[in-house]
């Protein structure tokens, strides 16, 4: 499939790797339109990339509140008869245990408004479009961490694990009609998001060029997922041996995070 001409909604454009991605769409001549929340730093990649002779437009737009995400995505039909996919790329990310959230339960609630319900409105919202036209593809991004065990980040996967059994779905649903879903399952990327993490500063991360190319990959492509092997496996295993994965899984862990801790230590202050 052709990237050229396609018209792309791509959300979390702002900076990391919805940045990225949206500079090698337009490059490949895809008309990218980005959504995030902060104007000022979407028009900074607007400038360039229509410094570079892409084709962009952009939104500001609050996904975790319906009326500023429904206004947003008519905007974007009112202004493009045409859409052929769309990337749910935007997300909330937190580091804390569970026995650290029971009086918090606000942040479930906050990283659910995102990473689901603003993916699935908007999914929503040009679903008819995509009917219509008998042709279009949602692509959804989640994380490797859905297919291993992996503790401290309960809300964000609890998220990201509701949007992929939604993916599921919408392609059982509707992938005879001409509409593809891709779930891209992302292993942990060095983006401004992770960075805020100091624990990870030490840790092996796949590059955001790199991120980017999965995204483009999976609108060239159109595959049910990309994954790497690691998470391949895991979503294997875990689904044959659920009780051995995650006996094993929980002491590596607690060792990865250990070394990770002595390690930025050993920087000092």
């Amino acid at each position: 499939m052709t990237i050229r001409g396609k018209t792309i909604v791509l959300t979390g454009a702002s900076s990391g790797i919805g940045e990225c991605a949206a500079k090698q769409l337009a490059s490949a001549g895809a008309r990218v339109c980005l959504l995030a929340r902060r104007a000022d730093e979407l028009e900074r990649v607007k400038h360039e990339i229509a410094a570079d002779g892409g084709l962009v437009w952009i939104y500001p737009v609050d996904l975790a509140d319906a009326g500023s995400r429904e206004d947003c995505a008519e905007q974007i039909l009112r202004e493009h008869p045409r859409i052929d996919v769309l990337v749910n790329n935007a997300a909330r990310s937190i580091r804390r245990p569970i026995e650290e959230s029971i009086e918090r339960m606000h942040d479930y609630e906050r990283t659910m408004q995102l990473n689901y319900f603003g993916a699935v409105g908007l999914t929503l919202k040009f679903l008819p479009l995509f009917l219509a036209q008998g042709a279009g593809q949602v692509v959804n991004i989640s994380s490797m961490s859905t297919q291993i065990p992996i503790p401290l980040f309960s809300a964000y996967l609890a998220s990201k694990s509701a949007l992929e059994s939604f993916s599921r779905s919408l392609a059982v649903e509707v992938g005879h009609k001409g509409i593809a879903v891709t779930t891209v399952y992302f292993p942990m990327v060095r983006t401004p998001m992770s960075s805020r993490t100091k624990i990870y500063k030490h840790m092996r991360m796949m590059d955001m060029e790199e991120a980017a190319g999965w995204i483009v990959q999976a609108v060239e492509k159109r595959p049910a997922r990309i994954a790497s092997p690691v998470g391949t496996l895991g979503s294997v295993l875990l689904s044959a041996l659920p009780e051995q994965v995650i006996r094993l899984t929980r002491p590596l862990f607690q060792r990865m995070d250990q070394r990770l801790q002595q390690r930025l230590q050993k920087d000092g202050p």
